[in-house]
């Protein structure tokens, strides 16, 4: 698991500072890097390989302030351990870790009672953004939680937008100004990787809701069969496994906002719901006779074109014009190449304290590297460049960018443009790139660790097991790693 954007503190950490919180993971080394970077935040982690051992701590320490727990144990299931444990759920949120690919798991999970899952392999910053979004859920506080180095959400969003220069986003920081002030719902598109969130958060941190929850919820990361119940919770018996009443994230954002994030790939029966919670304010949960009824903010992100989607029956007109009252397009950043610099030191910065490297100056030529290279990913492929660059510590990299493309001896005629990627969404060419840039990455730390794979896992910090798999999912042989 890599390290989080986190410096110091943990989510949450001034109302649950010290409280302990419960980790069951049967993987040592994952358990240990968990641990550790929970420990980093401020919490009080409490470490268990089995189910039983997991048992063994609760009755000793009591109360927790959520837990963490593998769903593939030995003996007992994590979610055998969710069913049977009572005072598990009762202590506080449980995120339940599933095998990437096994969606049956997550969903058995969900149904037993999980408040929040993560697929691995996971980064540090997936730990964190779950915990974001399930740690005020035992009480809700009237402020938003407080982040490293005793700024608030606020003070980091204002430091963030201080670096968007460009003439377009001088712009759009007016929009987001007027548009905190006026109670509407906004429509956030562009391409992936170009800030969409930040403007969302942007918007809550200058309205009247600041002091309120700003919840996140990615339509496109959760089973469909279970996002009805995530966003708006389900009564207890609603379905099987379905032990307890869960609030869901409509009512935890009461008062606030709701980012409602790749709106697009929305359900059609969910799209119904949603449009029936943002013109009467209220919803039923799954399995509920009554309505509730919710005063939220919506602000929506999507790098799909929601008309052509309507065009195309695939989104529901009406919604689209509730949730299209202000619209705010983010130019990608090859169009704003002004803001690369300061946001190179930005990063730069950032990753050398995360990783515990001394902080170095980018060369010319790099910085140089980074202002002409087009950046398809935006603003999230610059700042994984810049973690790679760090990790490695490879400050000649960027050199990478500049690279000319190898032409084939004999090429056979010359391909139509964007050949490669016809009938492919933006979201697949998307996820094809950050796999390429990782196969790349992985295959830099084993030639520099002459294929030692121990040392290869450290330099990555990743587990040792996540490295054998993907080196066997990417097919790497040490005789090919260069090629």
């Amino acid at each position: 698991m890599k390290a989080s954007s986190f410096d110091a503190a943990s989510p949450y950490a001034t109302s649950i500072a010290g409280r302990p919180v419960l980790v069951v993971e049967s993987d040592p080394d994952q358990r240990r890097r968990v641990t550790t970077q929970l420990a980093s935040w401020g919490y009080t982690p409490l470490a268990a390989g089995t189910a039983e051992e997991a048992l063994d701590l609760l009755g000793r320490a009591g109360r927790v302030a959520f837990s963490v727990v593998a769903i593939r144990l030995p003996g007992m299931s994590g979610i055998d351990l969710l069913r049977r444990a009572g005072e598990l759920s009762a202590s506080g949120p449980v995120i339940m870790v599933a095998d990437n690919g096994h969606s049956s798991q997550i969903v058995e999970a969900i149904q037993a009672g999980a408040d929040d899952f993560l697929r691995r392999p996971y980064t540090a910053e997936d730990l964190e953004q779950v915990i974001r979004g399930v740690a005020g859920r035992p009480r809700r506080e009237p402020t938003s939680p407080a982040l490293p180095g005793g700024e608030d959400n606020g003070d980091r969003v204002q430091r963030e937008l201080a670096m968007l220069t460009s003439a377009q986003m001088r712009e759009i920081l007016s929009v987001i100004e007027q548009a905190a002030r006026a109670d509407v719902t906004v429509l956030v598109c562009g391409e992936t990787g170009v800030g969409k969130e930040l403007v969302a958060r942007a918007i809550h941190a200058h309205s009247p809701r600041r002091r309120a929850a700003f919840i996140k919820v990615n339509c496109a990361a959760m089973p469909r069969e279970l996002l009805e119940s995530e966003l708006f919770g389900h009564e207890r018996g609603a379905f099987t496994g379905a032990h307890q009443r869960k609030p869901g994230r409509f009512e935890l954002a009461d008062g606030g906002t709701i980012f409602l994030d790749e709106i697009g790939e929305l359900h059609p029966a969910l799209q119904a719901k949603l449009l029936h919670v943002l013109q009467d304010g209220e919803f039923s949960r799954v399995g509920g006779r009554h309505n509730i009824r919710v005063d939220v903010r919506v602000i929506c992100a999507t790098n799909r074109d929601l008309a052509r989607e309507v065009a195309a029956s695939r989104f529901r007109e009406d919604l689209f014009y509730r949730l299209n009252v202000i619209n705010i397009l983010v130019p990608p950043l090859r169009e704003r190449r002004e803001e690369i610099p300061a946001l190179v030191d930005y990063f730069v910065r950032r990753y050398s304290r995360l990783f515990n490297f001394p902080e170095r100056e980018v060369s010319p030529e790099a910085m140089s590297a980074f202002m002409q290279y087009a950046w398809p990913g935006n603003i999230r492929e610059l700042e994984n460049f810049i973690k790679r660059m760090i990790v490695l510590q490879d400050f000649a990299l960027p050199r990478a960018l500049m690279a000319p493309t190898p032409v084939a001896a004999a090429p056979p005629a010359a391909p139509e443009p964007f050949a490669a990627t016809k009938g492919l969404s933006l979201k697949e060419i998307s996820r094809r790139a950050v796999l390429e840039a990782e196969r790349e990455v992985i295959c830099r730390a084993l030639e520099q660790c002459r294929w030692n794979r121990v040392k290869t896992a450290k330099m990555l910090k990743i587990s040792y097991r996540a490295l054998l798999y993907k080196i066997k999912d990417m097919g790497l042989k040490q005789d090919s790693a260069a090629s």
